[in-house]
């Protein structure tokens, strides 16, 4: 929540007090059940030599463990905001560094994702020589790296333009508003953002466009190529959902003085719920159902293993 937002003096805080129990039930609750499927995914995901050798899915674990980390963050800060729990700007740093970072993976991972269906449907006999394990973990490590980068550089100019001590409270909730208070970390985080999403949305429309060009040869694999395009859409959705999630900021500076606090409060519990938690909760829905080898394997672990021995594993001959 923006820290702009001044409550006005007629109010009601019976009424904000009654409704902020309902707000994180109804946020905690579906965060607790995605965060559970989405450390199963990673476990599942880890479980098969299969798995950790094939390059969609090392791909698929790095989106998925970025979104987990943004959204039990995203939940802590939520919860702490509801609770109005201030924090040093050490405390506060800390836990940006880590959001900040994870925020910066997804939608790079997005790209990469969505250039190996291309080279998959595109270039298959020479998709063995380009994509494999070890060229995977080579682009993983470069985006987290870029991810890095991006923080250190903020954290830089943090500590040579701001002098107030780390150790200080700020007497207000956890933000990037509140710690990053100067002009220039605004247009910093502007700049980047606008060349990560045109960059990524470019990655992503190019790669839809050659497989749907690819699609249309007649010795391509029609089944395989559709299934592609449909991969690459659903990146693209999921990007244009990660672009909404840095604007939820930006629209409540801009209704910070113009709504009443209840009506504020509304609006950010929506906010937050659709465009900060419900994305995170996409992935392992996605990948984790549609895709023939990850999901027998995941309901099984999602059941904890129970009434399923009539469950038979293809793959395990790749073991």
């Amino acid at each position: 929540m923006p820290n702009s937002f001044k409550p006005q003096q007629n109010s009601s805080t019976t009424d904000v007090n009654k409704l902020a129990g309902v707000r994180v039930v109804f946020s905690f609750a579906p965060c607790f059940i995605f965060l559970y499927i989405n450390c199963v995914m990673l476990y599942t995901l880890r479980s098969k030599t299969v798995f950790r050798e094939t390059s969609r899915y090392l791909l698929l674990y790095s989106l998925l463990l970025a979104e987990t980390l943004q959204m039990a963050l995203a939940q802590l800060m939520f919860l702490l905001a509801s609770g109005s729990v201030f924090m040093t700007r050490l405390m506060c740093l800390l836990m940006l560094t880590l959001t900040i970072i994870t925020t910066v993976i997804s939608p790079f991972n997005l790209a990469l994702m969505s250039l190996e269906r291309y080279v998959a449907v595109c270039f298959p006999l020479r998709y063995a020589n380009i994509v494999n394990a070890t060229s995977t973990y080579g682009a993983i490590a470069v985006v987290w790296a870029v991810s890095f980068a991006n923080m250190l550089v903020r954290v830089l100019m943090l500590m040579v333009l701001d002098p107030r001590p780390l150790g200080q409270f700020i007497g207000m909730i956890c933000s990037k508003e509140a710690i990053f208070q100067l002009k220039i970390f605004s247009e910093f985080e502007s700049g980047f953002v606008c060349a990560e999403f045109v960059s990524v949305g470019m990655i992503i429309i190019c790669s839809y466009v050659g497989v749907i060009i690819t699609a249309k040869s007649a010795s391509t694999d029609k089944a395989s190529a559709n299934k592609a395009r449909k991969t690459v859409l659903l990146h693209m959705i999921q990007l244009c959902l990660s672009l909404c999630s840095t604007l939820v900021n930006t629209i409540l500076t801009g209704l910070s003085g113009i709504v009443d606090r209840l009506t504020f409060i509304d609006i950010w519990f929506a906010l937050f719920v659709c465009f900060i938690n419900l994305p995170r909760c996409l992935s392992c829905l996605i990948y984790g159902l549609r895709d023939q080898t990850i999901r027998p394997i995941l309901m099984g672990h999602l059941r904890l293993g129970l009434n399923l021995p009539h469950l038979k594993v293809s793959y395990l001959r790749h073991e």
